[in-house]
C-alpha cells in the first residue's frame, strides 16, 4: 500500500502562504511602517575614487556631440594642398589597402576644402570662416586635428567613443564619471542627455545605449530630457493625484523593494528604489529648470535661443542651467552631420547652427567664472574623406579633429595635424581611449584605477589602452 505524499515543496508552501500573508501585505502597504521596517534612506553615491589619485582641474563636462561625422577639412583643418590637387587622383601612397567605407573599389579623386579659412584671436588659430562666433572664443579652445578612431560605420563609432569599445553593452564615459565620483546634485540626475536636430545632412539612428550604464548599475545611466514637451516622460502627476499622495505611492513601493533586497541582495533593487526618489524629486526640479523663459532677453539673444524651440541654441542654454545646478556629466547630441552629398551648403547651415550656440555657452560660462572647471567638447564620432563621394565625403577614421575648453585645458592651442591632404594623423595622434583617459585625469582619476570588476574580468573606460594627452593640460 503506497501512503499518501504529506510533503511540501517550497513552491507549494509559498502558494499556500500567500492567503494567510495576503492581508498582512495590504495592511503594510497602507501603512509601510506597520511592520516596523524603516523606509530606505536613498544614500548619495560617494563615488569609489576616495581620495582622488590627484587634484581634479574639472568639475563637469558638457559634451557637444556632433553626430554624424563632421568634416574637418570644412571645420577646423585646413588643407591648402588638398584645395591645389581639387578633381585630381588621390595618391596610391595615401589610400592602397586602407579601410574606407563607401568607396572601396572605387576611382579616388581629392576633394578640396569647399570653404575659406582664416585666423583669429590672438593665437593665430586657423578655423572655418564659417563659424566666426567660435572665432572669437579662439584664445579659450583647444584644437585637436590629429584624432584618429577604429570604426568606420556610425553606430559602432559612437559606441567606442562613448564606452571605449566598439561592442554594445559596455558603460559610457558619464556613466564611469559618476561611479568614480558620485553626482553633486540631490534633485537632478547626475548624467543628462538633451538631443536636437537641424537641417542640411544624411539623419542617423541614435540609440539610448550611447548613454547606457552597461554592466555598471543603473543608476549611473544617462537621463535624456525632451527640450521640446514633456522634458521627461510620463513625470507629471495623474489628474486628481497629490503631491502628497504621491509620496505615499513611493513610500509603499520603496517599503516592497527593500525587502525584496533584503532578500535577494539584487543592486538593481537598490537602483530602482533611488530612481523613484529621484523623479520624485524631479517633479519639483524639473518643470522649473526647463522654463527658460525666466531668462534674461540679453541671454536668449546671447545664445539666438527662443523658449521651446527643441534647437541646439537652446539646449546650449539648458546645459549652462544644468551646469549651474550641479549636474556632472552633460552631452548634447545634435544630428545630421553624414554628408555624403552636398557638403558645401549643408556645412553651411550645420555652421549657422551651432557657431552661435557654441560660442555663447563659452562666453556665458567665463563671464560666471565656471568654464575654468567646466569641461567643454566638441566633435564627433570620426571625420570625412579628403576624397570625393560625389559632391560630398565618405566616413573617415584616421584623422579628424575635436575642440576641447575649459576645465583645465590649455586655450588658444592646436595640438597635433594630420598629412598635407588631411588623410592619417602624422603627428602627435590621439585614440578615442587617449580622449578618455585625458578626461578623467582632469576630474582627478587615473584611468588606469578607475576599474569595475564584471563576469570575472576588470574592466576600465580605456580597457588596456590610453595615454594622458599631458600636453594639452593647463
Amino acid at each position: 500500500m503506497t501512503l499518501p505524499d504529506f510533503s511540501l515543496n517550497r513552491r507549494a508552501f509559498l502558494g499556500r502562504a500567500a492567503t494567510g500573508i495576503g492581508a498582512l501585505a495590504l495592511g503594510s502597504l497602507l501603512n509601510p511602517r506597520m511592520l516596523g521596517a524603516d523606509l530606505p534612506v536613498e544614500e548619495k553615491w560617494p563615488g569609489v575614487v576616495r581620495p582622488l589619485h590627484w587634484p581634479a582641474k574639472a568639475k563637469r563636462v558638457i559634451h557637444l556631440y556632433m553626430a554624424g561625422g563632421p568634416s574637418h577639412l570644412e571645420t577646423w583643418d585646413y588643407k591648402p594642398k588638398l584645395k591645389e590637387m581639387h578633381g585630381k587622383p588621390m595618391p596610391d601612397s595615401f589610400t592602397k589597402g586602407q579601410q574606407i567605407a563607401q568607396l572601396q573599389g572605387k576611382e579616388l579623386k581629392c576633394f578640396g576644402p569647399q570653404h575659406d579659412f582664416q585666423k583669429f584671436g590672438q593665437s593665430g588659430q586657423e578655423m572655418c570662416a564659417l563659424f566666426p562666433h567660435l572665432g572669437k572664443m579662439a584664445d579659450d579652445i583647444c584644437i585637436i586635428r590629429s584624432m584618429h578612431t577604429d570604426q568606420i560605420n556610425h553606430d559602432p563609432a559612437h559606441t567606442l567613443m562613448n564606452t571605449g569599445s566598439g561592442i554594445p553593452g559596455r558603460p559610457s564615459m558619464g556613466s564611469w564619471l559618476l561611479y568614480g565620483l558620485g553626482s553633486s546634485v540631490d534633485n537632478l540626475p547626475g548624467y543628462v542627455v538633451l538631443t536636437s536636430a537641424g537641417k542640411g545632412g544624411q539623419m542617423q539612428p541614435l540609440a539610448a545605449r550611447q548613454w547606457s550604464a552597461g554592466f555598471l548599475p543603473g543608476r549611473f545611466q544617462g537621463v535624456r530630457f525632451h527640450s521640446k514637451g514633456d522634458p521627461v516622460l510620463y513625470l507629471g502627476n495623474p489628474p486628481g493625484t497629490t503631491r502628497e499622495d504621491q509620496r505615499g505611492v513611493i513610500d509603499a513601493i520603496n517599503s516592497l523593494n527593500a525587502r525584496h533586497h533584503a532578500a535577494t541582495h539584487d543592486p538593481e533593487v537598490l537602483t530602482h528604489i533611488s530612481q523613484y526618489e529621484m523623479a520624485f524629486k524631479m517633479q519639483a526640479s524639473v518643470p522649473g529648470l526647463m522654463d527658460v523663459s525666466t531668462e534674461p532677453a540679453s541671454a536668449l539673444e546671447l545664445y539666438g535661443a527662443k523658449p521651446g524651440d527643441g534647437t541646439f541654441a537652446s539646449n546650449c542654454l539648458l546645459a549652462r542651467r544644468l551646469a549651474e545646478r550641479g549636474v556632472r556629466f552633460i552631452q548634447l547630441y545634435h544630428r545630421d552631420w553624414d554628408h555624403h552629398g552636398g557638403i558645401k551648403n549643408d556645412i553651411k547651415l550645420k555652421a549657422g547652427e551651432v557657431d552661435q550656440p557654441a560660442a555663447a555657452l563659452l562666453a556665458d560660462l567665463k563671464q560666471r567664472g565656471m568654464l575654468d572647471d567646466t569641461l567643454v567638447i566638441f566633435g564627433g564620432e570620426f571625420g570625412r574623406t579628403p576624397m570625393g563621394q560625389g559632391d560630398g565625403r565618405d566616413h573617415h577614421i584616421k584623422g579628424f579633429s575635436i575642440w576641447m575648453a575649459g576645465g583645465g585645458i590649455k586655450g588658444g592651442v592646436t595640438y597635433g595635424a594630420t598629412d598635407e591632404f588631411g588623410y592619417a594623423a602624422v603627428e602627435n595622434p590621439v585614440h578615442v581611449h587617449d580622449f578618455h583617459a585625458t578626461l578623467l585625469h582632469l576630474f582627478g582619476i587615473d584611468h588606469k584605477r578607475l576599474i569595475h570588476r564584471f563576469q570575472g574580468r576588470d574592466y576600465r573606460l580605456t580597457d588596456v589602452h590610453g595615454e594622458v594627452v599631458k600636453a594639452i593640460l593647463a
